[in-house]
């Protein structure tokens, strides 16, 4: 059974660091956007301000987690979307949503260590658990659920495998940078659907991905 309320939401991860790009594990450490992480986050507010078209409301506040990274994006898409249709959206933090610590690992290569953290619970020294990090990402999403209106989510890659392990999800999955993601509970459970970032806020109508998120990380 889900652990997350069954109500829609949308999640965003923060645009690229420079550690993204260099493949080291960035956890608690506060590292902020490169030029093209400013550019993704930016393209994505343009991305999901065109689904505010014809007086659609796809959400109606963004809560994100306070480290830069993560913030910064949640700025720019508020800013754009201000920006294309005149709405200026409520912008939260909540702590729980910040990026697992990674402890000793943090500022080193992803390597072996990353797949047995999530599936065996072999934790590195002075990190937080796999178990910790699901149980820490749930309280935040449900607690954005708990309002009636619909939230975008603006965190972290390894927080958003504990949401999907949450939501009995294929956990082993690597979420690019700045790219929407659609959550919806159903019948059959959780259905995701990614938006297509190359699209243009003049093309009004974004192109969606057919294709369910399901493709697994190298990491």
């Amino acid at each position: 059974m889900s652990q997350i309320a069954p109500k829609p939401y949308w999640y965003l991860r923060h645009g690229e660091t420079d550690w993204n790009r260099q493949g080291l594990a960035q956890g608690r450490t506060d590292i902020p956007l490169n030029e093209t992480g400013r550019q993704q986050a930016l393209q994505a507010g343009r991305v999901l301000a065109s689904l505010f078209d014809n007086g659609q409301r796809p959400f109606a506040r963004i809560v994100s987690s306070p480290l830069t990274r993560a913030f910064v994006t949640a700025e720019t898409v508020q800013k754009t979307i201000q920006d294309y249709t005149g709405l200026t959206l409520p912008l939260h933090v909540d702590d729980n949503l910040q990026e697992v610590c990674f402890g000793i690992q943090e500022g080193t290569p992803m390597g072996d260590w990353y797949r047995p953290w999530i599936e065996d619970g072999l934790t590195p020294e002075d990190a937080e658990s796999f178990g910790a990090l699901t149980d820490r990402a749930r309280l935040a999403v449900n607690a954005a659920l708990a309002n009636s209106d619909i939230p975008l989510i603006v965190a972290h890659g390894a927080l958003f495998r504990g949401l999907r392990h949450a939501m009995n999800l294929p956990v082993d999955i690597r979420l690019p940078n700045a790219v929407p993601v659609a959550l919806k509970f159903t019948q059959t459970g959780w259905q995701t659907e990614m938006l297509d970032p190359s699209v243009s806020v003049a093309n009004c109508m974004p192109s969606h991905s057919k294709d369910p998120l399901e493709y697994k990380s190298k990491q």
